[in-house]
């Protein structure tokens, strides 16, 4: 019989994967995946911030990462610089000021692995609950923007066209990111996140004729990574929230095995872009 506290695992890594995968899927097609990389990294310097005001870490994370996409923004508009290097300075300036400021904080006590790896195994109800809540909030506002993003996604001069408002429905759907980073902070640490949002996004375009089925096998994709990482991690002691990376890694690479292999008829080639 399992445990309490890995059962609480499997159901929180599961909801994160369900709402991970979606997101996932528009970071491969808008080839962003720097920019989650630089969303993530900024999580650090957000719970610098949390613990020196002392406010809920969830939400500094957030708002951090929310201003993350907010001076992108500004930046890009003011021109100079190419947007890569844009990601790169603030993904590791915010990084860095992070751990500064972590390091003078003295007289706190800082788990400084836990938010960098994670911790699923120590997930509580709480968290179960934030972690569906926040979901179903982040899923029901992206089927909002569904429409002009994907529409953006194939050509911003015809979303424009259509009255869509491409580059509202990007910043909204940044800011879905920012809340997806802050909740999975805990369960799979600052930098695996995006592994998670990227992985099995990459795993599902394989087998993806629609962007909707795209988005759902995603998810699926998602949760038996952390079903398959969490009964590794349990089986071999080893951590869980890498584990659950190279599950889905293992998926991935399971996914380039050619159709023929299994008797199947190969799809046609070609960038499955929506």
């Amino acid at each position: 019989m399992l445990d309490d506290f890995f059962m609480r695992a499997l159901v929180a890594g599961i909801g994160l994967a369900v709402v991970a995968g979606p997101l996932g899927c528009f970071i491969v097609w808008r080839r962003m995946a720097y920019f989650g990389d630089t969303m993530a990294h900024s999580a650090l310097l957000g719970v610098a911030l949390s613990l020196l005001f002392e406010i809920n870490l969830t939400l500094g994370v957030f708002m951090v990462a929310a201003l993350v996409s907010v001076a992108l923004l500004l930046l890009q508009r003011r021109g100079g610089l190419s947007t890569d290097a844009l990601l790169g300075i603030l993904s590791h300036s915010t990084l860095a000021i992070g751990l500064v400021m972590v390091a003078f904080m003295s007289w706190v006590r800082i788990d400084l692995m836990g938010f960098l790896f994670g911790d699923i195994l120590a997930v509580s109800k709480l968290d179960i609950a934030f972690i569906y809540g926040g979901g179903a909030l982040v899923l029901g506002l992206l089927a909002l923007i569904w429409r002009p993003l994907l529409a953006s996604t194939v050509s911003t001069e015809l979303a424009e066209a259509e009255g869509l408002n491409p580059e509202r429905a990007l910043f909204a759907f940044k800011l879905l990111m920012a809340l997806v980073i802050a909740i999975a902070m805990k369960l799979v640490g600052i930098l695996l996140i995006t592994s998670l949002l990227i992985i099995p996004a990459a795993t599902a375009r394989r087998f993806a004729t629609t962007p909707e089925r795209m988005a759902v096998i995603a998810s699926v994709a998602g949760a038996l990574a952390v079903c398959s990482g969490l009964f590794g991690s349990l089986e071999y002691d080893t951590p869980s929230g890498p584990t659950i990376v190279v599950a889905a890694l293992i998926l991935f690479a399971a996914s380039l095995i050619p159709r023929s292999f299994f008797g199947l008829r190969p799809q046609p080639t070609g960038d499955k872009t929506p």
